[in-house]
């Protein structure tokens, strides 16, 4: 179980140095339990970093399923403001390998070290409770559009769910924006899998953030 209360120290560590604790950890593998565990009560767009950058690296097969997963249950949970993450127990006990988690971080922490030398201690909301919900609910809406484009083109007795979705932030979001509008739209539709296109725009018609989706089909 997550923990509740973490050392305040470690809600100030920088994300790099977190992740080279993950990454030096001990045993071969680590369960995905255990990386929510490691993190804490953490803003969840660490845990976001986490599952969704590894995605832009070559992976062994099935990789990128186990990573996408966790990614649509995370973005709800962030735009309700829950405090700890959780995920189904099928999901929590699945294990990836410490050394892929070190070849995917050595090559994105020099990276993340300049975002972070950039970024502290200046903007620290965008990792607070309202950057989190602003990231969540963006990443929920697409994924509930592209959902609702597949649903539509679906006979009766066919269902899908969610395998992968690729979020891209364009625009920040503020009061300002106004209302949001969400669109999605089939790109291709197979029997087995089909692909979708999300984009959020503002109220003066300006791209916030699209997503493409992967969804797959199954008997009712």
């Amino acid at each position: 179980m997550p923990r509740d209360d973490p050392a305040a120290d470690d809600l100030h560590r920088p994300l790099s140095g977190l992740l080279k604790e993950l990454g030096d950890g001990g045993g071969d593998s680590i369960e995905l339990d255990a990386i929510v565990d490691h993190f804490g009560r953490r803003a969840f767009g660490a845990l976001l970093f986490i599952f969704a950058v590894p995605n832009l690296l070559p992976l062994p097969p099935g990789s990128t399923t186990i990573l996408a997963l966790p990614l649509v249950l995370i973005a709800p949970q962030l735009a309700l403001g829950v405090s700890n993450l959780w995920l189904p127990r099928a999901i929590g006990r699945r294990r990836l390998r410490r050394s892929d988690l070190r070849r995917i971080f050595d090559r994105l922490l020099p990276r993340l070290e300049k975002i972070e030398r950039l970024l502290a201690p200046r903007h620290r909301w965008v990792f607070g409770q309202m950057g989190d919900r602003l990231i969540g609910l963006v990443c929920t809406l697409l994924d509930s559009v592209t959902g609702c484009a597949v649903h539509s083109t679906l006979p009766q007795g066919k269902g899908y769910t969610s395998v992968e979705i690729k979020v891209n932030y364009l625009k920040a979001v503020r009061l300002s924006s106004g209302l949001l509008t969400a669109t999605g739209t089939v790109v291709k539709s197979g029997s087995r899998v089909r692909f979708a296109e999300g984009v959020i725009t503002d109220a003066s018609g300006a791209v916030v953030a699209t997503a493409t989706s992967t969804l797959l089909v199954f008997d009712l």
